[in-house]
């Protein structure tokens, strides 16, 4: 990669955080599992882009992650609800490196964040970094604590080690990033949420999370977090391969350090197993009235009684079931490991939820009446017979799909779901655009092998490929800040990459606020 400005040597010196042990007490609650937790503190060559269909936005109560500013991406896929489309008029038709970061101490496998002029990543060594906008250096960067041996995981797919492996979240309203560190304590993996502070690096808040009674080895933090009704919430699953007694589960954590941690346990048959919340990477989603979204994966149970996992499940802030729909197949597709869940729903503005996920079909839901079993509007063959993973983006009625063969655009109707544009034939080979998309300056972007893409966002056509390196994220996904398009690549997913649209570097990053 050579002609980037801003080349360094690599970055290993850490600002140190001693974190300190937390007691817990479980308390147990209809539908959900409340435990009571002492806080710990411490104190972003192609032709004019495509035009877009109009952009929908959602508003929120107070409490919530703030819906991306024209300069700021605070959450996977920049909005509450996950819709991956950049707020910020840039002109991305002829973008050209800007900068590129040190070598980071470990792969980052979620997305890049930006607030307040500096670029949040996080890494497999249990590292957080912020990055200035106007050039990549370190502003300041936080160990905090031991990741974990890949080898002493019964299975996975992430190594060497495991440290963060979802994307964090920013609180403007506390100048807070949240993050939760796979750590080695003990000689056991252990899960904490941290919070540490925008501008400084300093941890203000540790929280063990792991679910009470659980194999600690078996389970993973793989979606990214958001923020509900002053709450931190996030996802488990387990590790690839679905090994160990495992289920899945979605954690809710009140921001400021008080009060109870809450639970939902997605498969609760006796004897059952599995029901991940990892959907490739996404962070669960918030809804009109600030209900939460999430999809699982397969269970273990196959025939019989309905397992609640392979479904898609609407929550209260509080975590309480709201509505849950499955597909008809269910049992089939636990046994054949078609997690349903392997995407997140897709949020559109008319009510309706579109969800694909392993199994090749895309299903057109009802949000106000998910349907159980078997409850969906419509449903229709999609990814050319192959998965679909991570979080999709969303402009008026098209859904932008991450599939393995290629990103498709699929166009909903009142109870008809359509394949508009598959990037598997627009764009074509074996390094076809196929990791989850977002729509920025009238194009939209996915990683295929060491490319980035910037497609047309009516033809699938590739108008801007950019290279970016490797990357050992599996599902990698760009974001776009302050006039930047930021990506992971490098050589293995270590590295963050700036490419600068028509404005230019942004300003040097803004001090903190007095």
């Amino acid at each position: 990669m050579s002609g980037w400005p801003g080349d360094h040597t690599d970055v290993r010196g850490r600002a140190p955080s001693r974190l300190l042990p937390a007691f817990a007490a479980v308390v147990v609650a209809t539908g959900v599992v409340l435990t009571a937790t002492a806080p710990v503190s411490a104190a972003r060559a192609g032709r004019t882009p495509e035009p877009l269909h109009h952009e929908r936005r959602r508003t929120h109560a107070t409490g919530q992650v703030t819906p991306s500013s024209p300069t700021q991406w605070v959450v996977y896929h920049a909005e509450p609800d996950g819709a991956g489309v950049a707020t910020e008029s840039v002109d991305l038709s002829k973008p050209s490196p800007g900068w590129r970061s040190p070598r980071l101490d470990g792969a980052v496998y979620g997305e890049p964040l930006e607030a307040a002029g500096r670029v949040i990543v996080a890494t497999e060594d249990d590292t957080v970094y912020a990055l200035a906008a106007d050039s990549g250096r370190v502003l300041w960067s936080t160990h905090l604590g031991t990741p974990v041996p890949a080898q002493d995981l019964p299975c996975g797919n992430i190594a060497p080690t495991v440290g963060i492996t979802g994307t964090p979240v920013i609180d403007l309203s506390r100048s807070e990033v949240f993050a939760v560190a796979d750590e080695l304590v003990d000689g056991r993996p252990s899960h904490r949420l941290v919070g540490i502070d925008l501008y400084t690096g300093k941890v203000h808040l540790e929280r063990v999370v792991d679910p009470p009674g659980v194999d600690t080895a078996a389970i993973l933090q793989r979606t990214g977090l958001t923020l509900d009704d002053g709450q931190v919430v996030f996802g488990f699953g387990g590790n690839d391969g679905d090994c160990g007694p495992y289920h899945g589960w979605v954690v809710s954590v009140p921001a400021d350090g008080t009060g109870p941690t809450r639970r939902y346990e997605t498969t609760t048959l006796p004897g059952d197993r599995q029901g991940a919340v990892w959907m490739g990477g996404a962070a669960p989603e918030v809804g009109q009235h600030d209900d939460l979204w999430v999809a699982t994966g397969n269970g273990a149970a196959v025939s019989g009684t309905f397992d609640d996992s392979d479904s898609v499940v609407e929550l209260t802030p509080t975590l309480h079931r709201i509505g849950i729909f499955a597909p008809s197949d269910w049992g089939a597709d636990n046994a054949g490991d078609r997690d349903l869940g392997s995407t997140a729903p897709a949020l559109l503005a008319d009510g309706d939820v579109i969800q694909v996920g392993k199994s090749f079909t895309a299903y057109l839901l009802r949000a106000s009446k998910l349907g159980g079993v078997g409850g969906q509007l419509a449903s229709a063959p999609v990814c050319d017979g192959t998965d679909a993973d991570g979080g999709d983006a969303v402009r008026g009625d098209v859904v932008y799909v991450a599939c393995q063969s290629g990103v498709e655009a699929l166009v909903a109707g009142s109870r008809s779901v359509a394949v508009r544009w598959d990037a598997a034939h627009t764009v074509g080979g074996d390094a076809a655009p196929d990791k989850p998309p977002v729509v920025a300056g009238g194009l939209v972007w996915s990683i295929g092998g060491d490319t980035l893409y910037g497609m047309g966002p009516t033809s699938g056509a590739a108008l801007v490929t950019l290279s970016i390196g490797s990357n050992d994220n599996d599902f990698p996904t760009p974001s776009v800040a302050d006039g930047l398009l930021l990506v992971t690549g490098g050589t293995g997913g270590d590295t963050v990459l700036a490419f600068k649209g028509g404005a230019g570097l942004p300003a040097r990053p803004a001090p903190a606020p007095k």
